[in-house]
Parts: structure tokens; C-alpha cells; sequence
């Protein structure tokens, strides 16, 4: 099974969309809650610096982006392949 990573802020609606679309996947995830900042915010940017909003979404050590770019891996059929990596 995958290990996912994601980060988050307390109110985001994007988190949310993230962590629901893996949640009806049955995939198991860690939410990294940055809301306070801090050194995990700072460990998401050294991370994925050119992305500096939440949810910021990691597959496998690898970035994939935010709730848009999981949702369009839902779409084209590619997320269920990285899951089960």
C-alpha cells in the first residue's frame, strides 16, 4: 500500500475534498495539520517549493499536487495505480 501524506489547514475546503476522495478510496493517509505554521509547514515547502498552498498531497514521497491534481488523477484512471504502488 501507498504511503500518503497530506497537508492541511483547519477550514480548507480543498483538504477536505482530498481527504474525502481517499477516504472513498479505503486508502489509509497522514494528515499533517500546518494551520499553526511551524516546522512542518516549513518542511511542506522545502518539500514541494514551488507549492505553497494546502492540501499539499504526496504519494510515495513523490508531490502530486493539490485536491485538483488528485481529483484529475481520479478522472483519467491513474490514481488507483499510484495507490496501490
Amino acid at each position: 500500500m501507498a504511503k500518503i501524506e497530506v497537508y492541511t489547514k483547519m477550514g480548507c475546503p480543498y483538504c477536505t475534498r482530498a481527504r474525502r476522495l481517499l477516504e472513498a478510496k479505503g486508502v489509509a493517509y497522514e494528515d499533517i495539520d500546518i494551520t499553526m505554521g511551524g516546522p512542518k509547514r516549513k518542511e511542506m515547502l522545502e518539500r514541494a517549493p514551488h507549492h505553497t498552498t494546502v492540501p499539499s498531497i504526496f504519494i510515495n514521497g513523490r508531490h502530486i499536487g493539490g485536491s485538483d491534481d488528485l481529483a484529475a488523477l481520479e478522472a483519467r484512471g491513474a490514481l488507483d495505480e499510484l495507490l496501490a504502488a
